[in-house]
């Protein structure tokens, strides 16, 4: 039913009016009492054997919403509705900003892929943080709060803007994720070297503390795929050392070549950052590199190309005791997350581990030992 709306309507309308429109029915949805608590129960059935915990919290299982989708904080309720068992919202900077000029976001449809170049469009930290304040949650779910840099901040007041909205925002948050890794805000990965990324995680940290006394906010870091090995392993290195929560792995990439793209010249071209199914494999292999480094000290969250229960079964596999996903649900429609996680309980059942936690970074110690 889906992939023929998907082909009827969605795919005849422009990527971002496709998706205000697909976020605007679930959001109305979300705010009828009998309809969201039947699709709940349709769309979000718990299976108790893929209840997580990680980074101190509850979670009904690993798989959640990565950022980018809820970039204001307005359908929360909606995406848990559907099976998504965390929400990151954002990427959220201090200042309102508008993103960057339309046609910023294109569908690779014989890639199950996307490339966009949105540019941290969001309303700023203060509306984000009012909203989260006033939010009456219909459906628990851990809220995370993905946060960049202001586009016109130079880098040099990076540290101040990141400040600023960890201040507003991290009392509001669940767990707090730094993002140095989009390739569409000028300068930005530049954070992700450790020289920079030292000093700014150590003042979102403080932030973060002085604004939530006596409660720590986890507090993650998201890297790029397109990081050289001896650099993933740095940050790997200074999140351990600067007591890091997470690492979550990974953003899009800038990459094409190598990818085994089947679009259109044109569309490959578009500059931005790229997203699923072609990110499966880079994503998965920075996984593996963390994991084998950071081991079970700090949690590592898996992201880019899960399309399917067996990509988020890897990823656990690998080292990630949670996984995030997008684009997939682009294509797949609202009942992706129920058939993930069905499938990802038939796969536990059937593994020689007795849970989920059992079962992060099995594959990777083993290749190790």
């Amino acid at each position: 039913m889906y992939a023929l709306l998907f082909r009827l309507l969605f795919r005849r309308l422009d990527p971002e009016q496709a998706h205000h429109l697909a976020f605007r029915w679930i959001r109305l949805a979300a705010r009828v009492p009998v309809l969201r608590t039947f699709l709940a129960a349709v769309l979000a059935p718990r299976d108790k054997t893929l209840r997580t915990e990680a980074l101190g919290l509850r979670m009904h299982s690993p798989f959640g919403l990565a950022a980018g989708f809820d970039k204001n904080a307005v359908g929360i309720d909606g995406m848990a509705m559907l099976g998504f068992d965390h929400v990151e919202i954002g990427t959220v900077t201090a200042r309102p900003q508008p993103g960057n000029p339309k046609k910023r976001l294109f569908r690779l449809v014989a890639d199950r892929a996307l490339i966009n170049r949105m540019g941290f469009n969001n309303e700023g930290s203060a509306a984000v943080a009012a909203r989260l304040a006033a939010r009456r949650p219909v459906f628990r779910t851990v809220v995370g709060v993905n946060i960049g840099k202001t586009k016109v901040v130079p880098e040099s007041e990076a540290v101040a803007d990141y400040v600023t909205s960890t201040e507003r925002l991290a009392a509001h948050a669940d767990y707090l994720v730094v993002n140095v890794s989009s390739p569409n805000t000028p300068g930005l990965r530049a954070l992700q070297a450790t020289e920079a990324l030292r000093p700014l995680l150590t003042a979102v940290r403080e932030a973060a503390d002085r604004t939530v006394p006596g409660r720590h906010v986890p507090l993650l870091v998201k890297i790029a795929p397109d990081l050289l090995d001896e650099d993933v392993d740095a940050v790997a290195d200074l999140a351990v050392d600067l007591g890091l929560d997470g690492i979550i792995a990974t953003n899009t990439t800038v990459a094409r070549q190598g990818l085994g793209l089947r679009s259109g010249p044109a569309l490959v071209q578009e500059t931005g950052g790229l997203s699923g199914a072609p990110l499966k494999e880079r994503s998965l292999e920075v996984l593996r590199r963390l994991y084998a480094r950071v081991g079970d000290r700090i949690t590592l969250v898996g992201v880019g190309g899960i399309e399917d229960a067996e990509d988020a079964w890897q990823r656990i596999l690998a080292g990630a005791t949670l996984v995030q996903g997008y684009s997939a649900f682009i294509y797949q429609g609202p009942f992706w997350a129920r058939g993930l996680h069905k499938g990802l309980a038939a796969r536990l059942a059937t593994s020689p581990y007795a849970s989920l936690a059992e079962a992060t970074g099995a594959d990777t110690r083993k290749a190790h030992a």
